[in-house]
């Protein structure tokens, strides 16, 4: 994209020969110029700049003052003030008011290109982290969360309700559910998106390094501490920390992560002195901790503590209506990755993928997904490229279902023989007791 910086001084001829020397170093710059504030606060609205150059005295204000609507204008453009009496003053009002730099005129003009170079630098490692912040926002957004279900849009409106706040969550589920999705969500949609998320499964570490993790040590607090090390919650300092499966956390560390809640404090491994941090925790797990802590296996003042606000992330098997949309998601993630054209989904593969169990939920889904692609045959994702055992899986009793209606019975139990005989139509026919050209009829009428 073309730089671009306005040039804002009643000085006509001063202002021309500015722009001049400036033309004179850029390749690629486009230079607007303006006499007077009314007349630059009109080209800001017009365009977005830069860099903006203004004289401090102009005809109708102050530039020190005009500052400020320049930031307000724009956020990210630079502003270099000059003028021919300086004041420091006006240069530290300047500075306080967002100004880039202020400069005297009847100064040697060579100085204003380095500092215009690192002006335009500032601008655009701005605009690269601005750019970097929406797509993290964008990417942990409850609107990345996939799916239309009832449960689901349940476990969204609660999360969305407590991301404001300040407020512990706890998240239950099984394993797979999309926990860390919903945590990140969370922290993207509350007043701390701006600091750290700092995520840690509990259950891949021993109690010693999990310490050391959580809250950090001290050189030469044990063998192989060899300097000081910031913990995950002084990382978080500020921002969230995901205590993931916080029910496989060992006894002596719950109490430890209770103080954290009680109080902001802890401390580091090896040290006698507290550290004071502001965290927001949100913990996960797949376990029943309230009954846990009734059997004595998980603190219960820790477990009151972590669930001031419970959010359950319904199983996938709980929203087969959300799979088809799952599946279309995970097919485009995959194809992407594997620089393949994005392929069509046949019915039979979305109708055994609904019909599955789906034991490792999301996770589990996003894995077939991908081993179908390699294992496609043409453009088309089959039944054939599913594993076997989804393949031949019965599918789920119609009893199950709360339609009564002929047509639904008549669908469900034609599709139970299709899948029984791995969508064999002649095998299909014949335990069905009908004609081939009658089953391929009601394929068509069933769309099946």
């Amino acid at each position: 994209m073309q730089d671009r910086m306005l040039i804002i001084d009643d000085e006509n001829k001063l202002r021309q020969l500015l722009a001049r020397i400036i033309e004179l170093e850029w390749e690629d710059l486009e230079i607007r110029q303006a006499a007077d504030l009314k007349t630059g606060l009109q080209q800001l609205k017009q365009r977005e700049f830069d860099v903006v150059i203004s004289d401090v005295k102009l005809p109708d204000g102050n530039g020190v003052d005009f500052v400020l609507e320049i930031k307000k204008q724009q956020p990210l453009a630079e502003v270099i003030l000059m003028t021919a009496y300086g004041q420091i003053s006006d240069g530290v009002q300047a500075i306080k008011n967002g100004a880039f730099d202020y400069m005297t005129k009847g100064d040697d003009n060579n100085k204003i290109i380095p500092l215009l170079y690192k002006a335009f630098e500032k601008v655009k490692m701005a605009k690269r982290i601005a750019k970097l912040e929406a797509q993290v926002g964008k990417k942990y957004s409850f609107d990345q969360i996939i799916g239309q279900s009832k449960e689901l849009k349940n476990a969204i409106n609660l999360a969305e309700r407590v991301a404001p706040t300040d407020s512990t969550v706890l998240l239950l589920g099984e394993t797979g559910t999309g926990k860390e999705v919903f945590a990140q969500a969370i922290h993207y949609a509350s007043k701390r998106s701006a600091k750290s998320f700092v995520a840690i499964n509990c259950s891949a570490f021993s109690k010693d390094l999990l310490e050391s993790e959580l809250f950090g040590h001290i050189a030469g607090s044990f063998t192989g501490a060899m300097k000081d090390k910031a913990g995950l919650f002084e990382e978080a300092n500020l921002g969230t920390i995901f205590l993931d499966e916080i029910g496989e956390m060992p006894l002596e560390l719950q109490a430890k992560i209770l103080r954290v809640l009680e109080t902001g404090e802890f401390i580091k491994v090896g040290e006698s002195k507290p550290t004071k941090v502001n965290v927001r925790v949100i913990a996960a797990t797949n376990r029943n901790l309230e009954k846990e802590a009734e059997d004595g296996l998980f603190r219960a003042d820790l477990f009151y503590r972590l669930s001031v606000f419970n959010i359950h992330l319904p199983a996938l098997k709980d929203r087969p209506s959300d799979i088809p949309m799952l599946i279309e998601f995970f097919v485009g993630i995959c194809a992407s990755k594997m620089n393949m054209k994005i392929p069509q989904v046949d019915n039979a593969y979305i109708d055994a993928m609904k019909n599955h169990h789906w034991r490792g939920n999301i996770r589990e889904l996003k894995n077939v997904v991908e081993r179908s692609l390699i294992l496609m045959d043409g453009d088309t994702l089959t039944l054939n490229s599913l594993p076997y055992d989804i393949q031949v899986e019965k599918p789920k009793s119609h009893s199950s279902s709360s339609s009564f209606a002929l047509y639904d019975v008549e669908k469900e139990h034609i599709q139970r023989v299709l899948h029984h005989t791995q969508h064999n139509k002649a095998e299909a026919a014949r335990l069905l007791g009908i004609g081939i050209a009658t089953l391929y009829r009601k394929i068509e009428e069933y769309k099946l």
